[in-house]
């Protein structure tokens, strides 16, 4: 088995059908928690590797986690602000495919620890390193990033390990996710 996993949803059916795909992929759904009405509490006992929760049911993440080190998606099937989403380390899509929300889960399960100031995290990077993590997010190479920013390629790695561990975030499909939920790229 795989990560444990709890999902906070009112919707029984986004819940069922979250549930199977998860199942599916190996993974341990928790018993799901349709409120936040007792979450903090629940949090300690269940300990999971990993929350979905619906972001409208949780406008400040911070209040229920009560400072505990868990990686939070929110699960997303309407608009949702994005200054509210900023506060979670990924984002699913009801929308989205099996093998995205593996991927997702995947990458939330390896990161090295949930950021503790998950609404500012972007501003722990320097000027240069938002610069070579949006060129990052477009998907050039060190090599492009460095003649399009004039520096050289060993510091464009540097930089590149710098956001790497500032972030928690190890691949360039999670950079591009936070660089769209800073708001640094479309």
């Amino acid at each position: 088995m795989k990560s444990r996993i709890l999902i906070v949803e009112p919707s029984e059916m986004i819940v069922a059908g979250l549930s199977a795909i998860l199942k599916n992929l190996n993974y341990r759904v928790l018993e799901p928690r349709r409120t936040v009405d007792g979450l903090s509490g629940d949090l300690a006992v269940l300990r999971p590797d990993v929350m979905i929760i619906n972001p409208t049911l949780c406008p400040n993440l911070a209040q229920v986690l009560d400072r505990r080190p868990i990686r939070v998606a929110a699960l997303v099937y309407q608009y949702v602000e994005q200054s509210l989403l900023r506060q979670y380390d990924a984002v699913i899509d009801v929308r989205d495919q099996a093998n995205i929300i593996e991927g997702k889960l995947v990458e939330l399960c390896s990161a090295a620890a949930p950021s503790e100031a998950r609404a500012t995290a972007s501003h722990d990077l320097t000027k240069r390193e938002t610069a070579v993590l949006v060129e990052v997010a477009k998907g050039l190479t060190n090599k492009e990033i460095a003649d399009a920013l004039n520096l050289s390629v060993h510091t464009v790695i540097s930089h590149r390990k710098n956001i790497m561990h500032k972030t928690g975030i190890k691949s360039v499909a999670g950079l591009t996710v936070y660089a769209m939920l800073n708001n640094l790229i479309d």
